[in-house]
């Protein structure tokens, strides 16, 4: 059996990112993936949008690791130029109960660190004269990035380092070692298995009914997982708008809002549809036309002039939740040994937005964990 000091599971964005930090600090590491290519999973579908950090409970992980990953993923564009645009987001409020969570959104801004500026309603339009809003919270650091290449980048730098990535090596199971010594051995789909020391579970939508086939490790430390998808609506023809634009937030759903592609492309959405399928093998990715019906009056609060039938579907996502409908929104979780008692092995669950701004700090973490 062939033995390397590490194997990811997984290889979208955050895979990649945790692989590349433990072939760059010289462990021997191999990412499994199940497809064909890198990103084929969530980190395919998603706005690519580089987040700021304004939403996330100061001192949680997606506060931490989005301000924190934000700063990396800039500094890894420039450095290895991949495309992206610092565009900056306008955050808007159309009455005094949003221009109430616009204010508590600039105080969870200021207690993450992230920089704002707040604007009336003439200040926001000279910046868009296309929007309407009485106030808006302008976040200059948010921007957009081509995430494959983002993913290329990291690939090529996990190379580098002396990793790789081994496509249609899908996972089937790992049996955890059993001593101070023993290696992990990792069932591969095909029969073959491989040692290791290390086992980061990278794999997303499929994290947790992983983690239920981890021989050795105690079910109670696997949460159940719920899937909510997320389907977009592009616009035909182009948009008046060069920023970003957000509603003000309405409890954990952000809210229809406008990205723009690194192509001039407007797009609207997530929506948040929760699935009752219990696989991801199961979730139907289509996008339903009839959906976009109640994406007009929403995005006519702070566009009026978007034209009747403008909006097309476009694609959807699907976010890897550990939270119900009705249950708070959940931090990441970041399970290593100290949580579940495994040396060696991190479980990384709930990685939902802003899981692409955050990757690299999230590679951060983990080897942190894996040192401890």
């Amino acid at each position: 059996m062939d033995r390397v000091d590490a194997v990811v599971v997984g290889a979208g964005v955050v895979g990649l990112a945790v692989a590349r930090a433990l072939a760059q600090a010289g462990r021997e590491t191999i990412v499994a993936e199940g497809q064909s290519g890198i990103g084929q999973g969530v980190s395919s579908r998603n706005s690519e949008v580089i987040h700021a950090g304004l939403y996330y409970a100061p001192g949680s992980l997606k506060a931490r690791l989005c301000v924190r990953g934000k700063e990396l993923l800039y500094a890894l564009c420039a450095s290895h130029g991949v495309e992206h645009r610092r565009c900056g987001k306008l955050t808007v409020a159309n009455d005094e109960g949003e221009v109430a969570a616009l204010r508590r959104l600039q105080e969870r801004a200021a207690a993450n660190g992230v920089p704002v500026e707040w604007l009336d309603g003439d200040q926001a339009r000279a910046l868009e004269p296309a929007l309407r809003c009485i106030a808006a919270l302008h976040s200059p650091s948010t921007g957009i990035v081509d995430s494959h290449g983002f993913m290329l980048a990291l690939q090529g730098d996990l190379e580098r380092a002396g990793g790789m990535v081994a496509f249609e090596s899908a996972v089937d199971g790992v049996r955890l070692a059993r001593g101070a010594g023993e290696p992990h051995v990792v069932r591969l789909a095909d029969g073959s298995e491989l040692a290791a020391d290390i086992v980061v579970n990278a794999a997303s939508l499929h994290a947790c009914a992983l983690a239920r086939r981890f021989d050795g490790l105690d079910e109670r430390h696997v949460p159940r997982e719920w899937f909510a998808k997320g389907n977009y609506y592009a616009l035909s023809g182009k948009a008046p708008f060069s920023r970003l634009i957000y509603p003000a937030p309405a409890d954990a759903h952000l809210g229809t809002h406008l990205t723009i592609d690194l192509g001039g492309q407007a797009k609207f959405g997530p929506d948040i549809e929760w699935l009752d399928v219990q696989r991801p093998e199961d979730i139907d990715y289509q996008v339903d036309p009839a959906r976009a019906d109640g994406f007009y009056a929403e995005v006519r609060r702070y566009w009026p002039g978007l034209p009747d039938g403008s909006l097309q579907p476009s694609y959807s996502g699907v976010r890897p939740k550990i939270h119900g409908p009705h249950e708070p929104a959940a931090d990441f979780r970041i399970d290593g040994p100290a949580v579940h008692g495994v040396p060696g092995l991190v479980n990384l669950f709930g990685i939902e937005s802003p899981g692409l701004t955050s990757a690299m700090a999230v590679a951060e973490d983990v080897l942190a964990r894996l040192a401890a």
